[in-house]
């Protein structure tokens, strides 16, 4: 590889003193530097290495959310934002270093060729990956690929001896943002949207198309732990809501003149009332959906603040195929709240949400405090919002810590809980499938059973999360009990089914469909948080 900082100190010699002199200082004793380095440094420098980290620590200085990605990460990163590539159509998890297929893209590749839930990937091509610690990366690259390719497969089965093997060809597989969508009751659909993609508002639209051929007339739209994506997205989503020129969001930065995103009119659903559920991850697009929604009286925003990610990026696209994001303006609502919140050299940014929860503002809605220099007003019942970062919501919905052990919350946080359901399925598959032929009758039926609990014993163990006693195991069993039950779900069926039974325990969720039954939306709107 060329010298690259010698060819950057070559190129700066070569301007004019007129170009040197019209050259920030700073930038030329950057360059300076580099090239000293280059030249006189005791060994030999890897000059691509020292380029991307000097350009990783430049950005640091800025803010939380500009960013480099090397050109690998950039792929993955295009991938995913587009919302479609070139795959094998199965949905998996590693466990102790295997590949399990969860599920297989109804009509895709590996479903033709006839791969199994349950199934054990133990080699892709040549190259065995089952027992090796390969990284979920370097799988994924492997599995992935141009479309109209082959893959081959060598996969364990449940009650085969052989090793099966299978020639798939890759075709063009689409990433679902709207991955669960449902009717809670004759009138109340329910669609959750778990980012902003390409191909989010297209999903969006037939989604709600959908529910209302079902006799839809509210609408329970889930944003929690959404977080963000295309500016784009969210425009087009909150136009289905908002009658023609209102104000969506607007963008403004030092070199970036405002910009008024404005409703199109012609949306699916601006009648019938409207909850949006957020959380405290719930950030960027998802903010700008909810905020514009809220500020607009549309409906009620229920659940707890939302993150607070609202600087604006630039993807600017570096030759060797990898990319600089850079924040170039800010989001603000309606109203013109600044959705970002504070950051800085005295802030500790990447700490905000610990810190939310240390200081009670995710269980009590009394240890939030706006000033009063931060009041804004919703443009048409005047209701009084905040800027200052994030959305609040109308109506919040505490976080019940009392809830969750010490034990549970470490299960959960090392992943243990995820590792016993998949294990659980993968010996009892047929037996549930048998058992529990539909998601009413698994609902009501399923009750984790001795063997379920042994293995989350010795999950535990092989994770090295240690029970004080055995009464703090009984008293986590519930919560565990509850979470293994639709995670289970979420492997025999689908997300939509899954989600559904998390949310019969979800307090957010109970408290938006209180809400939407309510007549009188304006009336609700009004009323205290």
């Amino acid at each position: 590889m060329k010298k690259i900082l010698s060819l950057m100190f070559t190129a700066l010699l070569a301007l004019s003193v007129a170009a040197q002199e019209s050259m920030p200082a700073s930038l030329y004793k950057l360059l300076t530097a580099g090239n000293i380095i280059n030249r006189c440094y005791v060994d030999s420098v890897d000059d691509a290495k020292v380029v991307e980290e000097g350009i990783k620590a430049m950005l640091k200085q800025l803010d939380p959310h500009s960013t480099y990605t090397d050109p690998k990460e950039t792929k993955a990163l295009l991938e995913e934002m587009e919302g479609s590539f070139g795959g094998i159509g199965i949905q998996f998890n590693i466990v102790d270093d295997t590949l399990y297929v969860i599920r297989t893209t109804t009509a895709g590749p590996s479903e033709r060729a006839g791969i199994l839930a349950g199934d054990r990937v133990v080699m892709v091509n040549d190259t065995v990956i089952a027992g090796v610690k390969m990284e979920r990366e370097d799988i994924m690259s492997r599995l992935r690929g141009p479309v109209d390719t082959k893959v081959k497969l060598s996969v364990k089965r449940t009650g085969i001896e052989r090793m099966l093997t299978f020639d798939i060809v890759r075709s063009m597989i689409s990433t679902e943002s709207v991955d669960a969508v449902y009717m809670v009751d004759k009138s109340v659909g329910y669609i959750r949207i778990t980012s902003f993609g390409a191909t989010t508002h297209k999903e969006f639209v037939a989604a709600l198309d959908s529910l209302k051929g079902c006799g839809m007339k509210s609408l329970m739209l889930d944003l929690q732990g959404n977080g963000g994506g295309y500016l784009s997205a969210a425009v087009n989503i909150a136009n289905e809501f908002l009658d023609r020129t209102n104000l969506v969001v607007y963008t403004e930065g030092r070199i970036s003149p405002r910009y008024d995103h404005l409703a199109q009119g012609g949306g699916r659903f601006t009648k019938g009332n409207l909850v949006v559920l957020v959380d405290e991850t719930s950030a960027s697009a998802a903010e700008i959906l909810a905020g514009a929604i809220q500020d607009w009286d549309r409906g009620a925003v229920v659940g707890r603040r939302t993150f607070g990610k609202g600087l604006v990026q630039r993807p600017f696209p570096m030759p060797d195929n990898s990319m600089i994001r850079l924040t170039i303006a800010r989001y603000y609502t309606p109203a013109g709240r600044c959705i970002q919140k504070p950051y800085g050299d005295s802030i500790n940014y990447q700490d905000d949400l610990m810190n939310r929860y240390n200081s009670g503002e995710l269980s009590n809605a009394d240890s939030i405090h706006f000033p009063d220099s931060l009041k804004a007003y919703t443009k048409r019942l005047g209701r009084v919002v905040y800027g200052g970062g994030g959305i609040m919501p109308d109506y919040f919905v505490p976080l019940d810590t009392t809830r969750f052990t010490k034990f549970h919350r470490e299960l959960t946080r090392k992943g243990s809980l995820v590792m016993a359901a998949l294990r659980y399925v993968d010996v009892c598959r047929e037996e549930l499938k048998k058992g529990y032929p539909t998601l009413r009758s698994y609902d009501d039926g399923f009750k984790v059973d001795s063997r379920l609990i042994d293995m989350i014993r010795k999950q535990a163990e092989s994770d090295s999360v240690k029970i004080a006693d055995e009464e703090e195991f009984q008293a986590s069993l519930k919560e565990i009990s509850f979470q293994l039950k639709w995670l289970i779900a979420r492997d025999i069926w689908n997300t939509t089914e899954a989600v559904q039974i998390y949310n019969k325990n979800s307090d957010t969720f109970k408290k938006a469909y209180a809400i939407i039954k309510e007549r009188n939306m304006d009336k609700v709107l009004k009323k205290e948080k």
